[in-house]
Formats: structure tokens, C-alpha cells, sequence
């Protein structure tokens, strides 16, 4: 049953409220933004992204005016169906990003938007983190992460967001804002607000004289639990304010909007070691859990021997993974300390702690970063292990309960069995053994009532194995959302479900606030809406839909997100399917789908099953691409299409004399506009046209060689006009290379050389994969058959090269590694005084140089800057010319953040114009900066 459609007279208030550009009603918005991480599918009437509290409130007060159901959404990485509306969606804009670090870190306040892997970035350097650390923590944001109560691997109860939370700023249904650190907030809210918190206070008082109640309520969260409503609020405070904001923690957006909160941080402690112990035996290491519970562990994962064969064909693993017997069961230990010889101590411990028990096969603890990260990726890899092989069309989803520790193994056993009951061959039990909460990941498929029904006799065994015989939770940190909704009073009892409901109904007395979510009186609530998965492309079917990409994207906000552009194709392909009309769904999905996605790749590196949205873009921009004489053409006269790229600048620069600066650029702009982005846009920073190479014949003078391929942007581009730096890149990089004792060999017939990239960009594999082999040859010919190193100026160009090179004799370095491994030890350095901004490009990064890049900036600038939340510059080859908005886009707080900076440093000519742009200094190549820094060594080392 739909919604009814919303009142004129609410959608009237929110034309005053909200801007048009942040208020979404067509179909691509609406399931794009309506599109979570959980298997539950509401397509909302109205999209609305505030940037404000303000907004919130005036909203809010529309909403109980006009009786219109809201729920509030975040990152949408929710499991459980707890950020999906078929009424009205509130998400968070950009604006939401505030914080307050106190008290040397012990404390942090924060709004609502940070991603919670950014506030541990802030109070890293003061040894602290937040307590909370989900698995999505890199993406999800703070309101989520307390509105969840969400835990994670080494939060276990006593770090969440209940027991580390230190003040509340909140938004109540009525439009109240209460700020808990706010003297005047608080004095105005217990005047306006007595009654509600009197009422409060009563309900504390009952549940607190209801001894069989209270004690309840104290067991059910000795365990980790997120099923119902906080009723330990009741019982562990009372006063009315101090209950009031538990209770916002883990309510899922049902009590209230947070605006933002207060934490108490706990320590990030810098020394730790990973240890992976195999037991022969569910029992047996089950057995060994309670004994780990009282040593120095920081987090304790488990992974049945499922999860294990999951696995174990990833590279690092040991060989034995694949040899174990069919009964092992693993813990995967991790202990933390504040010193070395704190953490040997621990480690002495845990391992005498665990000397009596049988184990089967292990690592032993380890603190090489590189063993560790290979271990915690054994656990880390589980759950997209699932995902990947999953028929197409079907879902992957992961359940969260808790048994009471001491009867773990009895759980896991009969978890087991319920799995092989209802024939869930594939699925895996992993989870945080300290707590006794197992996740299960299995796959489903819902496209007929027969797979529903399956499920729903699965779920109705899984709730009263968990909540009934071993009286556990159903809902460790996941939140309780639609899915487990109708089980809330089977796992809690009609007593502590009617009390439940009271508070609801106090908070909430319209019910408009998430109708649906933690509390429902729909039995069959967790079978309707269920999401489909229909096929789309083979490049994208694993795609689980869980917003891990969103983040680094850099069109999320102006037009759609990795996760939005494959649910928008699959809904496309579905339509086409059922012979409905899409041709106006494909002309929008032509602009923000394709037109505007920069197709760097960045998304893959946080898809958990390896997604590279962009390679399904350029495999859409490939069955557009009608022009292959063209690219023929200029595939076979590269050198004469780089004269005319170099005639287009020479243009452009002298339209600049002729006209201006601002005037040529508003007329640039129009004409882009009015080309649909066949004419590029002019800016100040565009490069003037590099007309001579000045490339010397190679003498032979004992000197290691080193061959140079300069990029096809470095040939026809100069410096801009107005640039301090007037040196070409191609005659900055030879003499630094120079500098270092190396002689230079260029490539024969370098105007003629490509790695293919601008093809390949715009769907032209065949041109592509020709460019790409021409190079090769003159590689190989002029590294004499790979005797000697290449060095490509363009982090792009190298990667492509890296990638798609099947030639083992060719080793390719891009700027900062070959800087890395070959020219730091030959040159002195003196850093410079004045602060540096760093540009890491996707290619670097994919070519994981990025931390090193960063580093080597610090070795030659005192002050370094790394602009936050900055991933990709959205330039991505051409498109800051043909579709600026991108680069506008990805690039607009990049000004605030460079603006104490005299330069930029970055590895891309084409990303540096477009940072040059927005940023507000110049943006130069690497070697800039080090050949200014550097002196050649006497006596370089080798």
C-alpha cells in the first residue's frame, strides 16, 4: 500500500524553505537517493538535502502541521531498512561537517555529517579516537553512527555511542531544538518542555521499581544489543535530559533528529600485534572466548571454517588456510598497548592464557603492519567473498545476533544448523566472539513468493533460536529497522514492548517520525518492499548497493554517486525489459550517469567487491562513440592532432590579450554551455602552447640511463601566462633528472606516442589498445629491451601504461616512485620555509604512491597541507574543459583549504589546471618543487 500523495499545502511550505536545486521529485532522484545499503526498496515522493538545523525545524514543523511522514537519512550504509521512505527523505547536505576538539582530544564534539573515519583522522595526532568503529566507518556518518548505536569489532558495549556520549544537540518532533551543553537551550526546554520531562521521569521511576523489568532490561544490554528502543536509558539515569538523549541513541531517526553530539574519545593506542589461532573445533574456540575475555584483547573475531574457505585463495594467505579440517573454527586476536614493552607483556599473557587449549594451525602474534593487514584481511574479505559469487539478481544479507558468551558454542552449532535447514549452502558465520555476536552473511533472491517464503521460515527460526531458547539479541549493531521490527516484543516481552511504545508515542505522538522503523504493528512488515536486484551488467551485479563508494566520488552531490549510477542503470534495464518508455529516464541518465562521472576508478578501491563504476561509464560512452574515422584519423596522426592542440592554445592565449580575462571568460563559458561541452571552456590557468622540444640525441657517458616518456599534455602544454613557473615540464623533469646523475633518453618519434588514455576515455578501445602498443615498441627499443628504467611525467599516462603493458621487460615508474627509489638518495635537501599544498590524483593513488608522494613533500616544505575530503578533482582528462561543473564541483572548498599555501604540488599537468582554477595558487609537478629544494650529493649513494 502506497503513501497518500503529499499535501499542497506542505509541498508549498517547502518551496519557501528550500531552495528548488536541493528539493528532488523525478523518478532518477528519487530512487537514486532513496536507494540504502539494506535489502528494502520505498522510492520516496520528496527528496529534500538540508544544509541547515534550521531547515530541519521548519520542516519538522510542516510535517506535524500537514500529518507528512519524514525520515531522516545520513550516509545510507543502514542494513535494516531504517533510511528508506515511500513519504518524505531529509538527507544531510554538505554543511553538516562542524567540529570541536576539547580538552587535548578527551573530548570532540561533532555534527551530524562527519564520516566517522574523518573525526579519527582529527584526534589521531592527539592519540584519541571515537569509541564507535563500524566496518563502514570510513563512510558512515556521525548522526547515523548514534542514531545506530552502531559498535564494531573492538567498540564492543562499553565504547558505543551510549556510554561514550558526553552531550546532545537534538531536534524533536515538534520542531524543539534542545542542546544539552547549553545553559540557555536547557533552561528554555524545561520551561517549554515540563511536561514531557516529567513524564520521562515517571517512566524512569516505574521501570526502575519494576524490579523484574529493570533486571530485564540490565541483561538484555550486558549484551551487545540494538533491538527496540534504549530502555537501559530507564534504568541507568534519572535524570529527564540524561534520559531523553540515550534514548536518541540507537531510536533510528523515530524520537528525533540529531543534530550533533559530544563524545568522550578513548585512547588509539600506537602499539598493537594480530595473531590468527585455528581451533579443531567450534567448542574449543568457543571455549577459549570467555578465558580472552579477561586478558589485555582488543578485539577477538571469529570466522567458522566457511568463512575461512572464502578466503583462502587471496593473495598473503598461508597455503595451509586451504588444508584445513572441516570442523575448524578461527580466532583472529588483536591486543593494543601505549608502549612496546607493555604490549610484550600483554602478549606474554594472552598466550599463556591460551597454552592449554588444542589449536590446529597458527600465526602467532605479529606486529608487522604488512602480516597484520593480511590477516584482518582474511576477516575483512568475508563478507564481499559472498557478495562476489552470489547468482545475479539475488541480494547479499547480513544478520547480527548475540548469544550470552558462555553458550557461544551451542549458538554457533545450532546457527549452523539452521543454515543447512533452509539449505543456505553458501553462507558464512563470522562476528565479534568477545560479545558473543555472530554475523551471518547468505544470499536470497526475492523475485518469487517461494524465496520469500524461505526466508521468512529462516527469519521466523533464527528469532526464537536467538531470542527465545538462549535469550540473545536479534540485533547486535546493525539497528533494528523494518527487518526486525515485527520481532521487537518476541525478543523483549509484551511488558518492555508496551513500555517501548509509550516512549514512542510521548516523543512522537503523530507517529511521523520513520512510521515502520524499530516498532510496528505489521507482522509481515520485514517481507514487503523488498528490494530487487535485477541484471544490469556483468560489471556491476555484484554491486551490494552499500554506498562504500560514495565518499570519494567526485560528481556525489551535483549529479549521482558510484552506488546511485548502478541502481539508476539497473532500474533502466529492468524498464527496458518490461517495454516501458525510458527515453526521457536515459536522456538524464546520459548527463548525470555518464556525462558527468569522472571514471577514475576511485570507487573500486572502497567497492568491498572490486566495482569499477567507471568501466560500465566508458562502456556506455563506447556504444556512442559514431566517430571512429575521427579517431582513426588521429590515432594515425597523433603528432599533427597535437600541432592543432597546440594552435587551439596559441588561439585561446591570444583571445586573452585581445579580450581579457573576465570577458573571455564568460564568453568561453556560454559557448562550452551552448556546445554541450564540444568546445572547451577557456579558464586563467590554461596552459600556453608548448611549440619546441628541445630533446638532445643520447651520448653515451657512463651515466645510468633513464628513458623519458613525456606525456602527450607535457609535449603540447606549456605553462599559463600568469603562471611564476615558466619553465616546460618536459625541461624542469631532464634537468632534475640531470641534477641526479642520470642520462636522458627520449623515445624516437615522441610526437607520435600515446598511451592511449584519450581514447580509451571516450569509449575508443581499439584506437586505444593501438596507441598503447605503438608506445610499447619505442619503449622497449629505446630502454634497449628493458635494460634500462621509464620515466613517465603524467601519473595517468603511467598507470594506464602499468596496467595494460603485458610486457614484464618494462618497468614503468611514475614521477613519485621513480623519485622515491631513485633520486632522493642522490640529492641533498633543504625544505622551504613556505607551506605546500599536496594534490593526490587517482592514478597515484591506484598506483598506491600516495602516502609516499605526501612524504616526500614533507622532506622538502616544512608546513605541508593535505585539503580534507578532497579525492578526485573531477578534471579527469579533459572534462574540466568540456563538463567544468565536474571539477567545480569536486574542487569547491579547495580554495579555504590552500589559502595559508604558496603552491601546489600534484602529478598531472591536466588536474593541476584545474586546481590552479579553484584552488587560487599555482599547482605545479613534483619535480618543481624538488629541483628547487635540491643540490646533487657529492657521493650519491650506489
Amino acid at each position: 500500500m502506497h503513501a497518500p500523495a503529499l499535501p499542497a499545502a506542505f509541498l508549498a511550505g517547502v518551496e519557501r524553505s528550500i531552495p528548488r536545486e536541493r528539493r528532488f521529485d523525478d523518478h532518477l532522484s528519487t530512487l537514486a537517493y532513496g536507494t540504502d545499503a539494506s535489502f528494502y526498496r520505498l522510492i520516496p515522493k520528496l527528496v529534500v538535502r538540508v544544509e541547515s538545523e534550521d531547515e530541519v525545524v521548519a520542516l519538522l514543523k510542516l510535517a506535524g502541521a500537514q500529518g507528512v511522514p519524514v525520515t531522516f537519512r545520513a550516509a545510507g550504509t543502514s542494513l535494516s531498512g531504517q533510511a528508506v521512505s515511500d513519504s518524505v527523505l531529509i538527507v544531510l547536505g554538505e554543511h553538516w561537517n562542524g567540529r570541536d576538539i576539547r580538552d587535548d582530544g578527551a573530548r570532540i564534539r561533532l555534527q551530524s555529517g562527519v564520516i566517522g573515519a574523518q573525526a579519527n583522522a582529527w584526534l589521531a595526532p592527539l592519540g584519541r579516537k571515537i569509541g564507535p568503529d563500524p566496518a563502514s566507518i570510513a563512510t558512515c556518518k556521525i548522526g547515523g553512527i548514534v542514531a545506530n548505536n552502531a559498535s564494531g569489532m573492538c567498540c564492543g558495549t562499553a565504547q558505543n555511542s551510549y556510554h561514550t556520549l558526553a552531550g546532545m544537540r537534538l531536534v524533536l518532533a515538534d520542531g524543539t531544538v534542545l542542546d544539552t551543553e547549553d545553559a540557555a537551550s536547557v533552561t528554555r526546554f524545561r520551561e517549554s518542555h515540563a511536561s514531557l520531562l516529567d513524564q520521562l521521569a515517571t517512566l524512569g521511576r516505574e521501570t526502575r521499581a519494576n524490579t523484574p523489568l529493570a533486571d530485564r532490561i540490565r541483561h538484555k544490554y550486558r549484551l551487545k544489543n540494538t533491538t527496540g528502543l534504549s530502555l537501559n536509558a530507564l534504568v541507568d539515569y534519572d535524570e529527564p535530559l540524561d534520559i531523553l538523549t540515550h534514548l536518541m541513541v540507537g531510536s533510528e531517526g523515530t524520537l528525533g533528529f540529531i543534530s550533533a553530539v559530544t563524545y568522550d574519545t578513548v585512547p588509539e593506542h600506537p602499539f598493537k600485534a594480530s595473531a590468527l589461532i585455528v581451533f579443531p573445533d567450534v567448542e574449543t574456540c568457543c571455549r577459549a572466548v570467555p578465558v580472552l575475555k579477561q586478558q589485555p584483547v582488543d578485539a577477538v573475531e571469529l570466522l567458522d571454517r566457511r568463512s575461512l574457505r572464502s578466503v583462502q585463495d587471496k593473495p598473503g594467505l598461508p597455503a595451509w588456510v586451504k588444508a584445513l579440517s572441516p570442523t575448524a573454527c578461527a580466532l583472529l586476536i588483536e591486543s593494543r598497548a601505549a608502549t612496546h614493552t607493555l604490549l610484550h607483556e600483554q602478549l606474554d599473557q594472552i598466550r599463556a592464557a591460551l597454552a592449554g587449549f588444542r589449536v590446529e594451525q597458527q600465526v602467532d602474534f605479529s606486529e608487522d603492519p604488512v602480516v597484520c593487514g593480511q590477516l584482518w584481511a582474511i576477516r575483512k574479505g568475508t563478507f564481499p567473498a559472498v557478495g562476489a559469487v552470489r547468482p545475479t539478481g539475488t541480494t547479499v544479507i547480513i544478520e547480527d545476533v548475540t548469544f550470552p558468551v558462555e553458550r557461544l558454542a551451542e549458538g554457533v552449532n545450532r546457527l549452523i544448523g539452521l543454515l543447512e535447514k533452509h539449505r543456505y549452502d553458501e553462507a558464512i558465520i563470522f562476528g565479534h566472539a568477545l560479545e558473543g555476536n555472530l554475523h551471518f552473511v547468505f544470499t536470497q533472491g526475492f523475485e518469487d513468493p517461494a524465496q520469500i517464503d524461505r526466508y521468512d521460515a529462516f527469519m521466523q527460526d533464527v528469532a526464537h533460536l536467538v531470542a527465545v531458547e538462549f535469550g540473545g539479541s536479534l540485533k547486535a549493531e546493525h539497528g533494528t529497522g523494518r527487518n526486525m521490527a515485527p520481532f521487537v516484543e518476541l525478543e523483549w516481552g509484551s511488558e518492555a514492548y508496551q513500555l517501548m511504545w509509550r516512549i514512542k508515542r510521548l516523543l512522537d505522538p503523530s507517529g511521523l517520525l520513520n512510521p515502520g522503523v524499530v516498532l510496528s504493528e505489521d507482522p509481515q512488515l520485514h517481507l514487503k518492499n523488498l528490494k530487487p536486484m535485477p541484471a544490469a551488467d556483468e560489471i556491476v551485479d555484484k554491486c551490494i548497493e552499500c554506498g562504500f563508494c560514495e565518499p570519494v566520488c567526485p560528481s556525489n552531490g551535483l549529479t549521482l554517486t558510484p552506488r546511485q549510477r548502478i541502481v539508476m542503470w539497473r532500474d533502466l534495464q529492468a524498464r527496458h525489459r518490461a517495454g516501458l518508455d525510458t527515453t526521457q529516464l536515459e536522456a538524464d541518465y546520459a548527463y548525470r550517469g555518464v556525462e558527468t562521472c569522472a571514471a577514475t576508478g576511485l570507487c573500486a578501491q572502497r567497492c568491498p567487491v572490486g566495482i569499477n563504476t567507471g568501466d560500465l561509464v566508458r562502456k556506455l560512452r563506447s556504444t556512442g562513440a559514431d566517430r571512429t574515422r575521427t579517431a582513426n584519423w588521429l590515432a594515425d596522426h597523433f603528432a599533427t592532432a597535437l600541432k592543432g592542440t597546440r594552435l587551439m592554445l596559441h588561439v585561446a592565449n591570444g583571445a586573452h590579450l585581445l579580450m581579457g580575462t573576465r570577458p573571455l571568460g564568460r564568453a568561453s563559458a556560454t559557448v562550452t554551455r551552448v556546445s554541450g561541452g564540444k568546445v572547451p571552456q577557456w579558464t586563467p590557468a590554461m596552459p600556453q602552447p608548448l611549440y619546441r622540444l628541445a630533446l638532445p640525441r643520447p651520448v653515451e657517458n657512463g651515466k645510468p640511463r633513464v628513458v623519458y616518456l613525456a606525456a602527450c599534455v607535457s609535449r603540447a602544454m606549456g605553462p599559463a601566462a600568469k603562471d611564476r613557473e615558466q619553465t616546460p615540464l618536459i625541461d624542469k623533469t631532464r634537468a632534475l633528472l640531470e641534477k641526479a646523475g642520470y642520462q636522458v633518453v627520449f623515445p624516437d618519434n615522441l610526437d607520435n606516442l600515446c598511451c592511449g588514455q584519450p581514447f580509451a576515455s571516450k569509449g575508443y578501445a581499439e584506437q586505444a589498445d593501438r596507441k598503447r602498443q605503438e608506445t610499447r615498441d619505442a619503449l622497449l627499443k629505446a630502454s634497449r629491451g628493458g635494460l634500462d628504467p621509464v620515466y613517465c611525467d603524467t601519473s595517468p599516462c603511467t598507470l594506464r601504461l602499468v596496467q595494460e603493458l603485458a610486457d614484464e621487460r618494462l618497468d614503468v615508474y611514475d614521477p613519485v616512485r621513480f623519485i622515491r627509489m631513485h633520486l632522493l638518495d642522490r640529492l641533498d635537501i633543504t625544505p622551504q620555509d613556505a607551506p605546500i599544498a599536496v594534490h593526490v590524483t587517482c592514478s597515484t593513488q591506484h598506483l598506491g604512491e600516495g602516502t609516499a608522494l605526501v612524504e616526500i613533500v614533507r622532506r622538502c616544505a616544512r608546513t605541508v597541507v593535505v585539503p580534507e575530503g578532497i579525492h578526485c578533482c573531477g578534471f579527469a582528462g579533459d572534462k574540466g574543459f568540456t563538463t567544468p561543473e565536474l571539477n567545480a564541483h569536486a574542487l569547491r572548498r579547495l580554495d579555504e583549504a590552500v589559502k595559508a599555501c604558496s603552491e601546489g604540488i600534484s602529478t598531472s599537468r591536466t588536474c593541476e589546471i584545474g586546481l590552479t582554477r579553484h584552488g587560487g595558487v599555482d599547482y605545479h609537478g613534483l619535480v618543481y618543487l624538488l629541483d628547487r629544494v635540491s643540490s646533487p650529493r657529492a657521493t650519491p649513494a650506489g
